[in-house]
């Protein structure tokens, strides 16, 4: 009984993370990049594999109350169970196999958004105490560079179907890009750069803020995305550069 239900953890655990026809368990979005089914699927997963511990674990209680109880016409304690060596092996190892198993998704999923392959678009996104800049920086002639404000947040346009590195910098202090409906954000950290790459599959606008608390405007730390054909991405990119964005 024991083995059945470690093995049932296991293989809901890793069969829900290939599955489409789940709930999304509260996520905002998805198939708007091509990233954002396999971040679904994680947290499918790990939702799922936590319901079945939590089932396991309210059924042990549950039946530990009703079948252990103590009866009214008993004087004394029932048995106490001290030094079980199998049980103490079960509770060690079954906790030491679950975090295991999320260490691998976990590690695997990583590995594969995070890679950064020869993508056809490079944006520069700058994060400033309130606001953030982009600076389409590989698409022809001189860069092209849109600045907000708290009161005017910016528009950082992205062409769908064509892939692209986002390369994230700080000028004080560390900020987050975030776009909830891309089920991903990464941290902006003065004096490091990270970088991510993605493919938008979906037209549309989309909302962006700062998720991290950077100071005073936080709150206001936002900005706008649109997805657009490669055709109308590349009008808008020229239209920064002339200083209309």
């Amino acid at each position: 009984m024991r083995t059945a239900v470690l093995l049932a953890l296991l293989a809901v655990t890793a069969t829900a993370c290939s599955s489409k026809d789940l709930p999304t368990f509260a996520m905002p979005a998805r198939d708007t990049t091509n990233q954002t089914e396999r971040i679904l699927s994680l947290w499918q997963g790990a939702w799922i594999a936590a319901f079945a511990v939590g089932a396991l674990v309210w059924g042990l209680i549950i039946w530990s109350v009703i079948f252990h109880r103590r009866r009214r016409d008993e004087t004394e304690l029932p048995p106490q169970v001290r030094y079980n060596l199998p049980i103490e092996v079960l509770y060690t190892a079954v906790p030491l196999v679950i975090v295991a198993v999320f260490f691998y998704f976990t590690a695997r999923d990583e590995s594969a958004i995070l890679k950064v392959d020869q993508p056809q678009h490079v944006i520069t996104v700058t994060g400033v105490q309130w606001s953030w800049q982009f600076t389409y920086t590989s698409d022809g002639g001189d860069a092209a560079t849109v600045t907000g404000t708290p009161g005017n947040p910016p528009t950082l346009y992205l062409p769908k179907g064509e892939s692209v590195e986002f390369m994230l910098h700080s000028d004080d202090v560390i900020h987050s890009f975030w776009v909830p409906a891309f089920l991903f954000k990464q941290d902006v950290i003065p004096g490091r750069n990270n970088h991510f790459q993605l493919t938008p599959t979906k037209e549309g606008s989309y909302s962006g803020k700062c998720a991290e608390l950077c100071g005073r405007d936080h709150s206001r730390m936002l900005f706008n995305v649109v997805v657009l054909p490669p055709d109308e991405f590349k009008t808008k990119v020229d239209e920064a550069k002339a200083g209309n964005p």
